[in-house]
């Protein structure tokens, strides 16, 4: 008897369509064959599978039975379809007719008892099940996951035997709850606060300006200027992530085996920092079947960089495509999979190899030649692609010893919003910020004096093309953060700040 249940196979961060077909009762010796491209842990699944059915109290077939997972040419991996394996076993020997399962999209890993484990790609299931108009039947976390996705419904599947007996007509499953008792809640249990920098008043604009606009920024000064300490609390100035946002988020960080069960930080902005170590596949992904790197992880969020000039130089240009076009593709013999990437690119390093060029003290014991290969590990055109590239100066010992505290994250974050509420209705509500501006002349024009000053810039400091559109990117910014319709001489002049560092360093 042949029985078909529905599922899927993550690819990246999408489900593709996987149907399991069982049969049973043919003629030959009594055996169990699966066949479909199945990887190591799939081709196991048959020892769980046959577990599972003796501990629920069903038979294990005692004829030859031909699982066959279609279409054939994409290789299916992990442990996704020992339930729905099991469904059609139960189905095909004719134990229970269930007359529900062509309704469902079914998901799970088995246990040798019958329970059923969780699974990467909650969120990908449920959005593959809402496009082809189907229900869903996950395990417990993966269901709280699947069930933020509107317009599906979803079933918690916490045993084979439950599952087998809903499809049945029985007794019915658990409908999934979201798990969203405060999706703000997380805004108010940062442990750290911009109140805690002290001094770096130029700095601190930087990055307001940086957050509010989402662009990329570049912080470069010596040791213990604070280079760090600010990037970890970009996060609590980032405004709050639509529910568009959040259910990307966790769609990635799902697809990586990270579950929405490991913390609130699903529902916060991501912000990652890679040690410097780190390889081209770890920062951008891959894998024989490819999977979100960090660049990805941080998407909807800061990707921070710290002590970038160590870090490998071809694996830093491998983020000059991904930095302008806001995905990844890669491209493996299984086939293409893309993932997004759109992020606030948020970098430290040192002015040169001992970090204390220029120190007022006069530490630093570096040869011109020292220097200039310290700098030529960081390539022109990825310096170019940060819009906002600032000089850190060594905190002062009066603000160092004193007691008054900086302004408080939750008062910058008012302006930041505001800033992308402007942002929102200028680009008609597309969540799109002045750094991913595409028509960049028609929505930043300028008058006369502003242009001339613009042109001046870009002569003197023999500024890029890509810099002159990153400066009146910023310049809009500046104009938003302060509500000007218009951008104003002061604006591209505290743009044109932000290049200096073209000239002086590079």
């Amino acid at each position: 008897m042949l029985s078909i249940v529905h599922s899927g196979a993550l690819r990246g961060i999408e489900v593709v369509d996987v149907t399991i077909e069982v049969n049973s009762g043919e003629r030959g010796d009594p055996r169990f064959i699966m066949v479909g491209l199945p990887d190591a842990a799939v081709k196991e699944s048959h020892d769980r599978v046959f577990s599972a059915l003796s501990n629920s109290g069903f038979m294990c077939p005692r004829m030859r039975t031909t699982v066959n997972l279609a279409p054939g040419y994409i290789r299916k991996e992990g442990s996704f379809y020992d339930l729905p394996i099991a469904l059609g076993v139960i189905q095909s020997t004719a134990q229970v007719s269930m007359k529900l399962l062509d309704e469902f999209v079914i998901a799970g890993e088995l246990s040798l008892s019958g329970t059923i484990s969780d699974i990467r790609g909650g969120i990908a299931f449920s959005l593959y099940a809402r496009q082809n108009a189907k229900k869903l039947i996950l395990p417990p976390k993966s269901a709280a996951e699947a069930a933020l996705v509107e317009g599906v419904e979803v079933f918690v599947a916490d045993s084979l035997a439950n599952v087998t007996d809903f499809l049945s007509g029985g007794t019915p499953l658990a409908r999934a709850v979201p798990v969203i008792k405060d999706l703000w809640a997380a805004d108010r249990n940062y442990a750290i606060d911009f109140s805690d920098v002290t001094g770096q008043l130029v700095l601190r604009r930087a990055v307001e300006i940086a957050v509010a606009g989402g662009h990329n920024l570049l912080m470069i000064g010596s040791p213990g200027s604070g280079k760090s300490m600010v990037a970890k609390r970009i996060p609590t100035i980032m405004p709050r992530p639509s529910m568009d946002e959040i259910i990307d988020i966790i769609n990635i960080y799902s697809a990586a085996g990270m579950s929405l069960g490991e913390g609130e930080s699903c529902f916060r902005r991501p912000f990652r920092s890679p040690h410097h170590t780190i390889s081209s596949v770890g920062l951008l992904g891959g894998g024989v079947i490819p999977g979100p790197g960090e660049v990805s992880l941080a998407h909807n969020g800061v990707l921070f960089l710290d002590e970038l000039a160590e870090f490998n130089r071809a694996t830093l240009e491998v983020l000059r495509q991904p930095l302008e076009d806001g995905e990844i593709t890669i491209s493996r013999s299984s086939g293409k999979v893309t993932f997004p990437c759109s992020i606030i690119l948020v970098a430290a390093m040192n002015p040169c190899p001992c970090g204390f060029l220029g120190d007022k003290a006069g530490r630093c014991k570096c040869s011109p030649g020292q220097v200039a290969k310290y700098r030529s590990r960081i390539s022109g055109p990825l310096i170019d692609r940060f819009d906002i590239q600032i000089d850190v100066p060594a905190v002062s010992l009066a603000d160092l010893c004193g007691h008054r505290r900086g302004e408080c994250s939750a008062d910058i974050k008012v302006r930041v919003e505001r800033a992308r509420a402007i942002q929102n209705a200028r680009f008609k509500d597309t969540e799109t910020t002045n750094a991913r501006m595409v028509n960049v002349r028609d929505g930043c024009p300028l008058n006369g004096t502003c242009q001339n000053l613009l042109d001046m810039a870009m002569k003197n400091l023999h500024l890029s093309a890509r810099a002159y559109d990153k400066i009146l990117k910023v310049a809009r910014t500046i104009a938003d953060l302060a509500t000007s319709e218009d951008i104003l001489e002061k604006h591209i002049l505290e743009a044109i700040q932000y290049r200096s560092l073209d000239r002086i360093f590079f």
